[in-house]
């Protein structure tokens, strides 16, 4: 395994198995514990590898004010406080060890985002397997050293992020004792229009910063998703809910259960399509190799005939002698006789 490799409850990530999928209920739940379990339990039958909450409450995250500044302008949420948005969505902590054991018994991986120490302490009391760290929170660098020090597994989104914030968090978790990270290019605009992906910069991360990368996907859809498969995404994180036309704070931007049985079927044949990376030629491909082009004598040769293109041809099938010798071959004597239909061999030119 390379530096950059690591696992998640035995769930290898790395560029030797298919992508790594997370499907996101952030606020999907919908204020039920057992629409949560519901959403838990789709998520893993449309096979995904992990499911994902996020912890905190309305007080972790800000204050209840009337001042301006704790509204939003624009976009999705517009016109809600800050704290009324995170007071719909929140993850009730004490909802947490029931949906764990819950994860657990039915053989789904969960892990979540913490938003501050609180929920990292909570997470690790229910001994998460890996953290999130949001694309909001990716410059909390106070707390993404207190989630490395647990040195489990962390996917860091980089939305909004500069390539200067990207490399301070990575060094914070290094800084830590953590190199089990990988980042997730991602978007963090809700819904993301699918022409403002700019899915190079999963290439550009890799490069920059030599660790996993992958992609937290806020497009409609899923063809952001497979794309990214193709180009090394070897993470995929993608709200999910069991069904959109029921409303929710994150509905609208996520996928429902058969579009995300979808994913995970085409991510895996995406994954499966890119082969080995080495120059090689396909098994599959070898009966039809009799296909191509070869030299046959078209007419009757007697020998010491001068060979010409009028007795030699370049045909199919393949069993003759390889068409790259027809030069060679034209205006040669022929050593022995030919009828027509026969193969071109070397002793028809060549002497022992």
């Amino acid at each position: 395994m390379s530096r950059s490799d690591f696992f998640i409850e035995g769930r290898e990530i790395s560029n030797r198995v298919s992508p790594y999928i997370i499907a996101e209920v952030s606020a999907n739940h919908n204020g039920s514990i057992v629409r949560a379990k519901e959403t838990i339990l789709a998520a893993q039958n449309a096979g995904v590898d992990a499911v994902k909450i996020q912890t905190y409450t309305p007080d972790t995250m800000t204050i209840d004010t009337d001042n301006p500044d704790f509204y939003i302008t624009d976009g999705l949420w517009k016109g809600r406080s800050l704290y009324e948005l995170y007071g719909n969505a929140y993850t009730p902590f004490e909802w947490h060890k029931e949906l764990f054991s819950f994860s657990r018994q039915i053989g789904i991986t969960l892990f979540s985002s913490p938003f501050d120490e609180t929920a990292v302490d909570l997470l690790e009391s229910l001994n998460t397997p890996a953290y999130k760290i949001a694309s909001f929170e990716i410059v909390d660098l106070p707390l993404i050293r207190y989630i490395a020090s647990k040195k489990k597994p962390m996917l860091m989104s980089t939305g909004m992020a500069s390539i200067d914030e990207i490399g301070n968090a990575v060094e914070s978790a290094r800084s830590a004792g953590n190199d089990m990270i990988a980042l997730f290019h991602c978007i963090s605009s809700y819904p993301a229009p699918i022409a403002a992906a700019n899915l190079n910069m999963i290439r550009l991360l890799r490069k920059e910063f030599n660790i996993q990368v992958g992609l937290s996907d806020h497009t409609i859809g899923t063809l952001a998703s497979v794309l990214a498969t193709s180009m090394g995404a070897y993470v995929i994180e993608k709200h999910f809910t069991i069904n959109r036309s029921d409303g929710g704070v994150d509905s609208s931007f996520s996928i429902e259960p058969k579009e995300m049985l979808s994913l995970v079927q085409q991510t895996k044949e995406s994954f499966s399509a890119l082969g080995s990376g080495e120059f090689e030629r396909s098994s599959e491909e070898a009966s039809n190799r009799v296909f191509r082009r070869s030299l046959y004598f078209v007419a009757d040769v007697k020998e010491g005939e001068t060979i010409t293109s009028k007795s030699v041809r370049r045909i199919r099938p393949g069993f003759g002698l390889d068409a790259k010798f027809y030069d060679i071959v034209i205006g040669a004597k022929c050593l022995k006789p030919a009828k027509r239909g026969d193969r071109v061999t070397r002793d028809h030119f060549v002497k022992d």
